[in-house]
């Protein structure tokens, strides 16, 4: 079993100062942040973890990194041994020939070591609004911009005549170190139901970013693997991201969880502006997102919802939820967040410590098994609607 650490990197006590747009200082600076989380992420690799992934997002205390392969660039040049992700590449922001550059230098900077590209279409409408992309366009952008991606990767000199992007003759340079593995590691994370069969035929792997119950996520593993089944393609495992409390009592770990996830699922829903339910309703692709502002859920629920199937509790507690995630999503590779909400970073660095001590060697001995039931099967003539008309090229979503 492969595990690997992301961080959020996340400003949470200034939301009401941002939202108000006051202009006295933050409470907590960025630069504090910022030297907290970069202490914890140097901690990944000497504490014996498989990978380190990084998030893409922009423009407020949600999450800070600016983007995640500039984020990842830096990351590289401080690491020897670990392997890198992202989780997502929000590729409706850019210029694709953009990714496609920075992409090919991380991918020789890591110098032999995998780099899983996750990616995706983005849903935050003050980060469309910034980059002056309208929302309405995200599934035709991302679609042409993976066209262009794997174009960069598969061919030395490419050109592309889309509805968005027009690109003369040209080339990448550096040339890409490990271009196929790159093709073949894409993964794609969802939330809407209608992602889960285009994203399957489209070739791509699954990324599990916490959106869902754990059941659910077992139900799309199997639905994801019928549909590459029909196609005669074997089936895949998912890259699952878990939340990590790990202490000496379970009243800490409990408490850590429980108290930081609350402030995460506010920080996000704020992020994301789900209260903006017209906005999503008329915004062509998102217009199941309306229905996330149109109940607001006590804490009590979130809490519930969010925290209490994460991992969390004594060390021996952690490896017993992880083992039973794993059965239950099959996943191949954890990725584990240990630092949330407004929790302190020296609670977080013991919480990561004591797991690389007592959990992580014995989870990267056991298994990543593929459950039989996740394995998928070909359905005859009746799937035929479910899997028409789309290619490894072209995306619906």
């Amino acid at each position: 079993m492969r595990v690997g650490v992301q961080f959020n990197w996340q400003n949470y006590t200034d939301w009401e100062r941002f939202l108000e747009k006051r202009p006295d200082p933050p409470k907590v600076s960025d630069q504090q942040i910022y030297e907290e989380e970069i202490h914890l992420a140097g901690l990944v690799e000497p504490l014996g973890f498989d990978s380190y992934w990084a998030i893409d997002h922009h423009f407020t205390p949600y999450v800070m990194t600016g983007g995640a392969l500039q984020h990842l660039t830096y990351f590289a040049g401080k690491t020897s041994r670990i392997d890198f992700g992202t989780m997502i590449v929000v590729l409706p922001w850019y210029d694709p020939l953009v990714i496609a550059d920075q992409v090919s230098v991380l991918d020789n900077l890591l110098q032999g070591r995998r780099l899983t590209l996750g990616v995706g279409r983005g849903a935050a409408i003050r980060e469309f609004d910034a980059f002056r992309v309208p929302m309405g366009e995200a599934r035709g952008r991302f679609n042409e911009s993976l066209e262009v991606l794997r174009r960069a990767l598969q061919q030395e000199w490419f050109s592309y005549d889309g509805e968005y992007y027009k690109i003369p003759q040209t080339t990448i340079r550096p040339t890409f170190r490990n271009p196929q593995a790159i093709i073949d590691g894409m993964r794609i994370a969802w939330s809407s139901p209608e992602t889960l069969p285009v994203a399957a035929n489209a070739g791509l792997g699954m990324l599990m970013t916490n959106q869902k119950s754990w059941d659910d996520y077992g139900q799309d593993v199997a639905a994801f693997n019928s549909v590459r089944a029909e196609r005669g393609w074997a089936p895949v495992q998912p890259v699952v991201v878990v939340r990590a409390a790990c202490f000496e009592t379970e009243h800490e770990a409990w408490d850590a969880m429980s108290r930081h996830s609350l402030e995460s699922s506010r920080s996000s829903r704020l992020h994301y502006q789900f209260d903006d339910v017209e906005r999503f309703r008329n915004t062509k692709g998102y217009e199941q997102y309306a229905k996330l502002g149109e109940t607001v859920a006590s804490d009590d629920v979130i809490v519930e919802k969010s925290a209490r199937p994460q991992a969390w509790g004594t060390p021996e507690q952690v490896f017993d939820k992880l083992q039973t995630i794993q059965r239950m999503t099959s996943a191949e590779e954890f990725v584990l967040n240990f630092k949330f909400g407004t929790m302190p970073a020296e609670q977080a660095e013991r919480s990561m410590r004591l797991f690389a001590t007592e959990v992580l060697p014995r989870l990267q001995a056991i298994p990543a098994s593929l459950d039989p039931s996740m394995r998928g099967a070909a359905t005859g003539p009746g799937h035929a609607a479910f899997v028409a008309d789309e290619t490894p090229t072209r995306l619906g979503f």
